[in-house]
């Protein structure tokens, strides 16, 4: 069975508050994560954006589609990249999360329904393009929460290695990982 054309997002627009700086400019093993997630997408995606706040004004290597609010939550970079996706299916990962794997994404795919995350995590995850009314109706609420989202939208859960979700929060977190 032939996989299904994939668009990948990756994240880029979080405030990065604990961490400092922001972590999509911040490096592992000499490789920006933005850069790493750009390329893990590459690898396991037909088509790839990175979605976030081009006010942040970041120097990336790669052009930044602006999710066109203010706010500040992975549901709006969520919600911008299934508006601006040619695919049915969305992987979407956040740059903070250096060890996800083009399988996981490829696992998540499989079990999508209208969307699948790891058990446990709201993130990574896949979401096929009729899960967008829902999360834009939670967005212009307000109402943020991932996890909350994904049990709305009735989501498969895949189980996996921890180790692929290891999320870096702080600059002492990344250090720690290289």
């Amino acid at each position: 069975m032939a996989r299904p054309r994939l668009t990948g997002v990756l994240l880029v627009g979080g405030a990065s508050t604990r961490f400092g700086s922001p972590k999509a400019l911040a490096r592992l093993d000499g490789e920006m994560l933005a850069e790493r997630g750009w390329r893990l997408l590459g690898e396991a995606c037909d088509e790839r954006l990175a979605v976030g706040k081009r006010a942040d004004d970041l120097e990336l290597p790669f052009e930044l589609v602006d999710d066109g609010t203010e706010t500040r939550a992975a549901l709006a970079g969520i919600v911008a990249g299934l508006r601006a996706a040619s695919n049915e299916l969305v992987a979407v990962i956040p740059v903070d999360m250096p060890f996800v794997t083009a399988e996981l994404l490829h696992e998540l795919a499989e079990a999508c329904r209208d969307a699948a995350a790891p058990r446990g995590a709201p993130l990574p995850a896949v979401y096929r393009r009729s899960a967008l009314t829902l999360l834009e109706r939670r967005l212009a609420a307000g109402e943020l929460a991932l996890h909350a989202a994904l049990r709305e939208v009735g989501a498969a859960e895949v189980t996996t290695e921890p180790a692929l979700l290891v999320n870096v929060n702080t600059a002492d977190e990344l250090r720690s990982l290289g």
